[in-house]
């Protein structure tokens, strides 16, 4: 079954060809991001202008790139949520078009399910039960996921979200933006021990809280204490990606799963890839950089599992920018 995913979420356009929902066969994603570094974070007006003169040339280049007809394709996944409402539209009536037009299915993928479903991109495919880490700019959740479309949110962020802390302590850093990389670069400079920055465990919680330590990193620089930016940044990133693998691990062997699953823009993250692959006694699958931060081919695996268990949308399909997963 050759799936076309379409992704407009936040500031990447993205079209992808993928079939049976594993095999990726084209993945197009333009970047907003040298527009956006400009105001320092997302302007959601201009980046819904930009899906809209990007829309197409993507399109067509992912349909190029897969040598695929639309005779060819079997049906379309679109991302409806959660994200800037703008943006979602741009997507979401792009697909809604092409379905009229070709009379093809349409099923509307959830984005934090769609990162999920990068990990069915990478060779072998996850075994259930699962937890899945989901870490970007917007979210911080971990999910026991017990069979496809079965979902058990086990804890989310209570503020900030591990991305989200990233780009603020960039900010406070003077390190530019997207905070993620620039606090990655600039730490590898640095020493991670150099700067005691606090963790928030909240004990008998699987829930995370990331604004206490950029709280705490604001009033250091504040003080005129902190000297090297490399040693802050080295510094914060530790104390992220600690509170992130120690309570993954810990769910992971609560709930007994076979596997953990890493998820998100921040999964691009080398620490964090590397301290849970070191410290999980269970097997963990991160799918390659370019399937972590917003793309395409992870809705169009999603929309596969979907339209095999029969969810298909109608014509009427919205977008809901506020859409949970469970």
């Amino acid at each position: 079954m050759k799936i076309l995913g379409i992704e407009t979420s936040c500031d990447e356009t993205a079209v992808a060809v993928v079939v049976d929902g594993v095999k990726i066969l084209s993945n197009q994603i333009a970047s907003q991001v040298e527009i956006h570094a400009r105001y320092g974070g997302i302007v959601p007006e201009v980046a819904s202008r930009q899906h809209i003169l990007a829309i197409i040339p993507v399109l067509n280049q992912a349909m190029a790139e897969a040598r695929t007809t639309w005779g060819d394709l079997d049906g379309i996944a679109v991302t409806i949520g959660p994200g800037l409402a703008g943006s979602l539209l741009v997507g979401a009536n792009m697909a809604k078009a092409i379905a009229l037009a070709h009379r093809l299915p349409i099923t509307g993928v959830n984005h934090l399910e769609g990162h999920i479903y990068a990990n069915w991109l990478v060779d072998p495919s996850p075994d259930f039960p699962v937890v899945c880490l989901i870490v970007s700019g917007g979210h911080t959740d971990l999910v026991l996921m017990r069979g496809h479309g079965d979902y058990v949110v086990l804890g989310r962020t209570r503020d900030d979200a591990a991305g989200e802390a990233f780009d603020k302590a960039a900010r406070i850093l003077g390190l530019g933006y997207p905070g993620g990389p620039a606090i990655e670069r600039a730490a590898i400079d640095g020493s991670a021990v150099s700067i005691p920055l606090p963790r928030s465990w909240l004990k008998g919680s699987s829930d995370f809280s990331f604004s206490g330590v950029k709280t705490a990193l604001l009033r250091l620089v504040e003080g005129g204490i902190i000297s090297s930016p490399a040693d802050a940044a080295a510094s914060f990133q530790e104390a992220v990606v600690d509170v992130l693998v120690t309570k993954t691990v810990a769910v992971a062997r609560e709930y007994g799963v076979r596997q953990i699953l890493l998820a998100g823009g921040v999964a691009s993250n080398k620490l964090l890839r590397e301290c849970l692959a070191k410290n999980s006694p269970i097997p963990v699958l991160v799918p390659a950089p370019v399937l972590c931060t917003d793309n395409a081919a992870m809705i169009a695996a999603c929309g596969y599992f979907r339209f095999k268990a029969g969810k298909v949308d109608d014509l009427d399909l919205d977008v809901v920018p506020g859409l949970k997963l469970a």
